[in-house]
């Protein structure tokens, strides 16, 4: 669909959901990407997650991103909180298998979703939130253009003592 140098972004399928499950029970992704207390999802709560990603109405999109050299699902994206009228969203991803990070695949992923953004939705201003103790997202964000626009003092509770939450941002003038 959208393709970057290692990865393209595309519509979930029903094969992604067994491995989709394993990825979002993973203890360590869910630390990184959850502010509420960890608890697992079922198989049938993927599966109903899954079959209703769809562009929407509401310019919000779910990407599944696919490794382009196996075609082996590795994780998602997605664009969401779009505010049509001041130009702005929020963007979340994930690389759920832990062979590929650290390897360029998140940055890949997200410079092909900026530029989804930026060029087919037309949005000016691209945020996103990050805990404090997510060195890799950060370096990760910083690699491909966001800057530190706030910080969320003591906002996440982790492993008994508080963390902060970093909110970063993009404009399209600075792409």
């Amino acid at each position: 669909m959208y393709s970057g140098q290692l990865v393209k972004l595309r519509a979930y399928k029903e094969e992604d959901i067994e491995k989709a499950t394993v990825y979002i029970n993973d203890e360590e992704v869910k630390k990184l990407m959850d502010s509420a207390i960890p608890f697992p999802m079922t198989k049938w709560q993927e599966e109903e997650w899954v079959r209703s990603r769809k562009a929407n109405t509401d310019f919000t999109y779910d990407f599944a991103i696919e490794d382009l050299k196996t075609g082996k699902y590795i994780g998602g994206c997605s664009i969401n909180e779009c505010d049509v009228k001041n130009r702005t969203c929020v963007v979340g991803i994930m690389i759920g298998d832990k062979e590929y990070w650290g390897k360029g695949y998140g940055s890949d992923a997200l410079k092909v979703l900026i530029k989804f953004i930026f060029e087919e939705v037309n949005m000016n201003k691209i945020k996103l939130n990050v805990f404090s103790f997510n060195n890799r997202a950060i370096a990760c964000y910083k690699k491909v253009g966001f800057k530190e626009e706030g910080i969320l003092k003591k906002e996440i509770y982790r492993n008994g003592r508080y963390y902060d939450e970093i909110i970063m941002a993009m404009f399209k003038d600075d792409n």
